[in-house]
């Protein structure tokens, strides 16, 4: 071995499925990839820009690092690398910084690992990028469940988003790249596909096809399997693409649908693209024809302007929708979006407020909905054993639950019966191992 290799991914499950293409790098190319916990010659941080907090987070992970290993060499890469390349070549102790092309050729711009006083940048521009940077799960991690990219990049203009800059235009795998490559997951023993993007709706612009297109191609495919969709846009949600879901069992009864405000005013200074009226009317769509569909929304709190009286009627309105849990952002300032330059900006302690209240409301919904799931049925996928000696997966519509460790158990969709909620939030139950023919009942129900 020439060395080894830590990985820390920060942000999205796209930048997930990235880190594992990097580390298969590595791999290849004679290193051995080690837990982040564990002491390394490399380590690779790859970034994320959606918030200050994520930017801070990494900035404090690699002092840390270089506080107990100063002659770790350090690679920053990904969209915070892509955006202030500058700004992290300054931090002292970082070796290299990649954009977020460059990170999937990694051995292309890197010839030695040997520390010097400066930082190198490598980020090329992505104003005029095309190109399709191929990433998915692998050897280099353990996971039961792979992240698949088929999309990259955004055309959407949200006032309050960077992504755009740090990842260029939409652009798409090509499908029969995409069909090969989702072959390949399934014949190396995953049973769940996540398909990753940074707009996973807008799939296939440039083929003339749509993601519903594709999904048609991959459920064809022979094979014990589930997909996931990380995330789809309201407005790209289609009613092709929720009828294909009721009806196909190889996808999963989950979605998540990014709403940020319920506030119509707030939302069109967003510049999302969509109403208020419109969301909810794809939520209830959703909802009636996808049996025990779950639901996920990403919130935003504190935008510019956003009043007590506006988030009132945000918190109203996911309130009364049939979702099942929430992902709430407090708002943070990036440069070089329209939203920065906004007048009556909200003071950072009621943006906190505001996150804490959404949070208890998202708490009682994901209670909600998994009290009405007690007693239901459901295909769980269990992952490996964990620290406590037990197992935790997730069902097809998000709900995490955990068993006692059962190694014939591992890997494999089955039907487990909900019938409790621990002190911790997750749901227990029975199921049948269908090798040995006998009932499990856990410890924990």
């Amino acid at each position: 071995m020439k060395g080894k290799v830590a990985l820390h991914t920060l942000g999205c499950k796209l930048n997930f499925s990235e880190s594992s293409t990097i580390g298969k790098q590595f791999i290849d190319e004679g290193f051995e990839i080690v837990d982040f916990k564990q002491r390394a010659d490399i380590y690779v941080f790859n970034t994320c820009a959606v918030t200050g907090n994520a930017e801070r987070e990494c900035r404090q992970l690699v002092r840390r690092v270089l506080r107990d290993n100063p002659k770790a060499y350090i690679i920053i890469t990904g969209c915070y690398a892509q955006l202030r390349p500058n700004e992290i070549s300054e931090i002292k102790g970082v070796d290299v910084v990649l954009g977020n092309s460059e990170k999937l050729n990694l051995f292309s711009y890197l010839d030695s690992f040997d520390k010097s006083e400066f930082a190198c940048i490598k980020v090329g521009s992505l104003e005029d990028i095309n190109e399709f940077g191929e990433a998915r799960s692998t050897d280099a991690d353990s996971r039961t469940r792979a992240y698949f990219k088929i999309q990259d990049g955004c055309d959407y203009k949200c006032t309050f988003c960077t992504i755009p800059l740090a990842r260029g235009r939409s652009r798409s795998m090509h499908p029969q790249s995409a069909l090969a490559d989702f072959r390949k997951l399934i014949d190396d023993g995953y049973k769940e596909i996540i398909l990753t993007g940074v707009n996973v709706g807008d799939y296939g612009k440039a083929f003339g096809i749509g993601l519903y297109d594709l999904l048609l191609d991959f459920v064809k495919i022979d094979g014990d399997f589930r997909i996931r969709i990380s995330s789809i846009e309201p407005n790209l949600l289609t009613d092709e693409i929720i009828n294909l879901i009721a009806e196909e069992k190889k996808i999963c009864n989950h979605l998540h649908i990014p709403l940020q405000s319920g506030s119509p005013n707030i939302l069109k200074a967003m510049q999302r693209r969509y109403t208020v009226k419109e969301y909810e009317n794809r939520i209830t769509k959703a909802v009636e024809n996808i049996e025990d569909l779950g639901v996920g929304v990403d919130v935003i709190v504190g935008f510019p302007g956003e009043t007590e009286e506006q988030f009132i009627e945000t918190h109203n309105f996911l309130q009364d929708l049939p979702i099942s849990y929430l992902h709430v952002f407090t708002y943070s300032e990036r440069p070089d979006t329209k939203a920065i330059k906004l007048s009556n900006t909200v003071e950072i302690v009621e943006r906190k407020r505001r996150n804490k209240v959404l949070r208890i409301l998202s708490n009682k919904k994901k209670n909600h909905f998994y009290n009405r799931m007690l007693g239901r049925k459901l295909e769980v996928l269990f992952e490996d054993e964990n620290a406590a000696g037990s197992m935790q997966g997730y069902t097809s519509n998000y709900i995490r639950v955990v068993h006692d460790f059962d190694k014939s158990s591992v890997n494999k969709i089955q039907n487990f019966e909900i019938t409790g909620i621990t002190d911790d939030g997750l749901c227990s139950g029975i199921f049948k191992v269908t090798n040995k023919s006998i009932e499990f009942i856990s410890s924990i129900s």
